[in-house]
């Protein structure tokens, strides 16, 4: 990526992968799990369910969707969180 200095500040376009560019390791995979994790707050919010309604429907615990909506999804697969979306009412 190139690099540009702004009013003094060295500053680099993102590829548009956060976790890529912080050179992390499964970056796409993280991506992905995060835009899941993105819906389904929004879903929440949609339905207006609180973490431990919410949980009962997706068949996690309350602990689990608590994690997931500080940003620590990674005791959850890609496939149960799209298994959680299907859940909320999503088709995916």
């Amino acid at each position: 990526m190139k690099k540009q200095v702004i009013d003094g500040i060295e500053v680099q376009r993102s590829s548009g992968n956060v976790y890529a560019d912080l050179g992390l390791p499964d970056a796409e995979k993280l991506k992905i799990k995060t835009g899941l994790v993105i819906e389904i707050r929004k879903a929440m919010r949609r339905l207006g369910l609180t973490q431990q309604e919410a949980a009962k429907r997706m068949g996690i615990t309350q602990p689990k969707v608590s994690d997931m909506m500080r940003g620590d999804f990674s005791n959850l697969s890609e496939r149960k969180l799209m298994d959680c979306l299907n859940r909320l009412g999503y088709d995916i």
